[in-house]
């Protein structure tokens, strides 16, 4: 079993609503969820957009290799409506990233772990140093707490809601 990290996203319609619907699928599909942060809102990042976003994180354990996992994930975002557009960022109904996985490190055409952005987003590491402040990043060698205290990302991220 590993821990792992994935940080959720909504900015499209009823967003409490995808991301626990989110929530449900990935506790079914993926393994028990151990950890939920609140719910985070902030402006869209990378992009212009009117509607603000829904973030969150959690921590789950799974037996699921991090590209089978990878698939379930973009398996659920279509199944809620996703549409990826290019390579570009937009409005979405829900945005599932894996952060983290164990402590391992992969650089695979599809997926990079740890997360290669998410030092640079506060939208991320504010949830996330919630439910795993003292947890050590494997590249970066600190804390999420200091990763957050030293991220130079700063819109602003409020605390929402709770799952």
């Amino acid at each position: 079993m590993k821990l792992i990290y994935l940080s959720l996203g909504s900015n499209l319609g009823q967003r409490e609503q995808f991301l626990q619907e989110a929530l449900k699928l990935i506790q079914t599909r993926i393994g028990g969820i151990e950890s939920v942060s609140r719910y985070y809102e902030s402006e869209a990042w990378g992009f212009s957009s009117a509607y603000n976003f829904y973030n969150c994180c959690l921590s789950l354990q799974t037996t699921i290799e991090p590209l089978p996992l990878l698939d379930i994930l973009l398996e659920i975002e279509r199944e809620m409506g996703r549409i990826r557009e290019g390579m570009g960022y937009s409005d979405r109904v829900i945005d599932i990233d894996m952060l983290l996985y164990g402590d391992r490190q992969l650089d695979h055409p599809r997926l990079k772990i740890p997360h290669p952005s998410m030092a640079d987003r506060r939208f991320v590491l504010a949830p996330l140093a919630e439910i795993a402040s003292l947890l050590i990043h494997p590249v970066a060698g600190i804390s999420i707490t200091k990763m957050l205290q030293e991220c130079s990302d700063e819109s602003e991220v409020i605390p929402s809601g709770s799952f």
